[in-house]
């Protein structure tokens, strides 16, 4: 039997548009249900995605609940919470937060950089110290609240935020750590510094999992998989662009390209799907927006359908779903 590890990265609401319509390419064209994945790992947009589908959302409802389309008829789920009232989000721009003021480090993270360097990451402790930002992100995840389920998700399901006290990486849902509601779980995930408040779980302090990493793949090692699917909303190829969001993705790109290799030295195949030009394009700059949604999904399953047609991409998710 063939495991496979699905990995979810952040990407803001229009991430999880991104995520909507290569997950239906993988459902739809390519026999593999997301639903089934051994594991899911999923950092901040990829955390809500990915809870959505351990709750038993298919993928094409996925796509159908972001543009406000007919749910299928295995989409009870998230009709229960379709009506919803989301509170529209102030747009977002990375230029805003490097203004924003830092705190002084704690001795925590101080402590982190000095005993242990070679995990220590400058520009993810940098993000943690950013001032805190003012929106509440339990407002935008209520209806997810309405849909929790007692305990953790049976199926495996490991969601990645970062301590705001050292910087270091906590990852909910792992075994031997913490397991706490799965809508504060998600939320402190989904925390982006100096946007969204910072997330208070059992006296600690959390922001989004992005700040360590936008995808945190190489948490796949050791996990006994023979194939990966990395979905990367905030990757892909950022041109000649000298913007801070083309910045952004050159350094997501980086951290990615490290994270494949030391998933295919641990014997795992990987497959990753990242926006190009094109999905760029009608993505934009902006990761709150959501007047662009449904352009967003038809551009990246259409994308993702040509990438999948390549030699040994496709060939190679269809054998890991007919093996299961």
């Amino acid at each position: 039997m063939t495991r496979v590890g699905l990995v979810l990265g952040a990407g803001g609401v229009v991430g999880q548009a991104y995520h909507a319509g290569v997950l239906a390419v993988l459902e739809h064209d390519l026999g593999f249900d997301p639903r089934s994945a051994d594991l899911i790992v999923g950092t901040s947009a990829g955390a809500i995605t990915g809870t959505l589908l351990r709750l038993g959302v298919r993928a094409e409802d996925l796509a159908a609940w972001t543009v406000k389309a007919p749910l299928s008829g295995d989409g009870d789920v998230l009709r229960q919470i379709a009506d919803t009232e989301v509170p529209d989000l102030a747009p977002f721009r990375p230029t805003e937060l490097l203004r924003r003021p830092l705190r002084l480090p704690a001795m925590g993270m101080v402590h982190r950089a000095v005993t242990r360097p070679w995990r220590f990451r400058p520009l993810a402790a940098a993000m943690a110290l950013v001032a805190p930002g003012r929106r509440d992100i339990g407002e935008q995840l209520a209806a997810l609240r309405e849909l929790e389920q007692p305990g953790w998700p049976q199926a495996p399901l490991w969601i990645c935020a970062v301590h705001r006290h050292d910087g270091r990486r906590v990852v909910f849902g792992r075994p031997g750590s913490p397991t706490p509601p799965i809508h504060l779980a998600v939320a402190a995930s989904c925390a982006v510094p100096g946007y969204f408040a910072p997330v208070h779980i059992d006296g600690h302090t959390y922001v989004d999992g992005g700040v360590h990493s936008p995808t945190n793949a190489a948490l796949l090692r050791g996990s006994e998989l023979d194939l990966a699917i990395v979905v990367s909303p905030m990757s892909g190829p950022a041109g000649a662009s000298l913007s801070v969001y083309a910045a952004a993705r050159r350094h997501s790109a980086r951290l990615l390209r490290r994270e494949v290799q030391a998933l295919e030295a641990a014997g795992i195949r990987t497959v990753v799907f990242a926006p190009g030009a094109a999905e760029q394009e009608v993505m934009g700059d902006d990761m709150m927006a959501r007047h662009r949604l449904d352009e967003v999904i038809q551009q990246s399953f259409l994308a993702a359908g040509a990438h999948a047609a390549r030699p040994g991409v496709g060939e190679l998710i269809r054998t890991a779903a007919g093996g299961r």
